[in-house]
This record gives structure tokens, sequence and C-alpha cells, in this order.
């Protein structure tokens, strides 16, 4: 009986372990990509949102691909094997690389947001629940060049919040003159109060 009940202990241990999630798959136009993303090494989230990490996750893996994408169309990322299912906001953000994208670790005050998915009320939730992808238009007047272009969604069911986002190598072509503002450092674009 002792060993029954340590065994549902376990089990509801791992369970609650393995509830988290990774995006590992680059949507771009029609195509996708696992090559172009620096893989997470597991789908636990991150914390502080004062970390480095919060760039493009913990000691992500070496993407071996950069893709190019035309500005207009549509970009994104896939959740591995589930769904989102931690209430809370998602965004996706580009980062204009100094040079290559990737030789950039993301630092700096380059990125921008291109969509974001928030709250509903009436009931009270969030647009991205229950999603298995996010996706949106690169725009058109994004200047040509490479980019690391970044998911996150971070789920308000804990405190302090938990943080899960990957990163893609991109290069956009075709672009346009615009000048994207306003443009953020990551970490330090959230607080943690």
């Amino acid at each position: 009986m002792k060993f029954a009940g340590t065994l549902l202990s376990l089990a509801f241990v791992a369970q609650t372990v393995s509830a988290h999630y990774i995006f590992n798959t680059l949507i771009h136009g029609s195509q996708t990509s696992t090559a172009a993303v620096r893989q997470p090494q597991n789908n636990s989230p991150v914390k502080p949102v004062t970390s480095n990490d919060m760039r493009c996750n913990v000691n992500p893996g070496h993407a071996t691909q950069t893709v190019t994408v035309e500005a207009g169309s549509t970009i994104g990322f896939k959740v591995l094997n589930t769904t989102i299912y931690h209430k809370g906001p998602a965004a996706i953000y580009l980062g204009k690389a100094p040079g290559a994208a990737s030789n950039w670790d993301g630092s700096g005050n380059h990125w921008f947001k291109i969509a974001q998915w928030g709250a509903t009320f009436e009931p009270f939730s969030f647009t991205d629940l229950g999603m298995t992808q996010l996706t949106t238009t690169i725009p058109k007047n994004t200047p040509s060049g490479e980019y690391l272009v970044r998911v996150e969604q971070i789920g308000l069911h804990v405190v302090p919040p938990e943080s899960f986002m990957s990163c893609a190598q991109i290069k956009i072509v075709n672009g346009g003159s615009g000048n994207p503002s306003p443009t953020v450092s990551i970490p330090g674009y959230l607080h943690p109060n």
C-alpha cells in the first residue's frame, strides 16, 4: 500500500513537472522549420524577468539555419505536442541583428513587438489560451536584414509569473524603409514588481 501511494505521488510530481511547453517550430510563410529555432533544452519556464535567459531561453541549442522571409509574410511559432494552457499574455518580437543573426545573442535595445495576445473579459481569459501556434504578419515596412524573431508567453498562474520563449533566425527580404519603434532591451522590458 505504501508503494502504491509513493507511485501515485511520483506520477503527480512527474505530471506537474512536465506541465509546460516549448515553441520549437518556426512558421514562415507556408513553410515550417525547426532548424532555424534556437531550441530550448527543456520545457521549464524562465524566471526571473531580469535574467538574460529571457531573450531566447536557458542555454538554447544552436540553430543551423537562417530562413529567408519576405516582409509582409506570415511569421510565427508552433507549440510542441500541446496547446497553450497557462493563462497569460503572449507576444512576438523582432530584433534587428547588428550583423549575422547566427552570431547575435539578442543583447541591446534592438527588439520591437509586432504582435500580442492579451486578456478578454466577461468571462476573463486570454486570447492565446488553447492555441497550438501563434502567427502574425511581418510589417511590410520592416527594413531588410537579419533578425531574431522571438515568441513569448507569460503564465500568470503562479507568482512570480512563468515565461516561455523561443527565438529563431530569419533574414527579411524586400523590406521597406520603416523605423520600427519603440525598441526595447531584453531583459529590461519587463519589471519584477
